[in-house]
């Protein structure tokens, strides 16, 4: 497994159901959030500007809760070598009594900017990710 992109989040009121924690929405949005905080730090600059990644299905398993004020550890990877125009990425969210809150597998596809089309995701922009 290549070494996880690790970042923090913070819940904020904002970020909080009628329930009392970051309701489940929120945690979808702070996957895509982590998922390009992890494309902008390690993808050829060059790159970020000539693609664009789409979720194709998100895979999510709510194990526990975050309130407000609370910060996660967000880590996320990519899995395996990229199918096609697709590669599989994993989130760990850990909150802070150390515990896994949530992890999740988003597929994700590739699009190139200028023509808008899916495209297969070429080795060079797949190699940084994989190492």
């Amino acid at each position: 497994m290549p070494t996880p992109f690790a970042t923090t989040i913070t819940a904020l009121p904002e970020h909080i159901d009628e329930m009392g924690h970051v309701n489940n929405a929120v945690w979808v949005q702070w996957l895509q959030e982590v998922a390009t905080r992890h494309w902008q730090a390690i993808a050829d600059p060059l790159h970020v500007d000539a693609y664009a990644w789409v979720v194709n299905r998100h895979e999510i398993d709510y194990r526990g809760n975050v309130r407000a004020g609370d910060a996660v550890t967000a880590k996320t990877w990519v899995g395996e070598s990229p199918r096609g125009a697709r590669f599989d990425r994993f989130v760990e969210f850990t909150g802070p009594d150390g515990k896994v809150k949530v992890s999740a597998k988003s597929t994700w596809v590739i699009v190139d900017r200028e023509s808008g089309r899916i495209q297969r995701i070429p080795p060079e922009v797949a190699a940084p990710f994989l190492a």
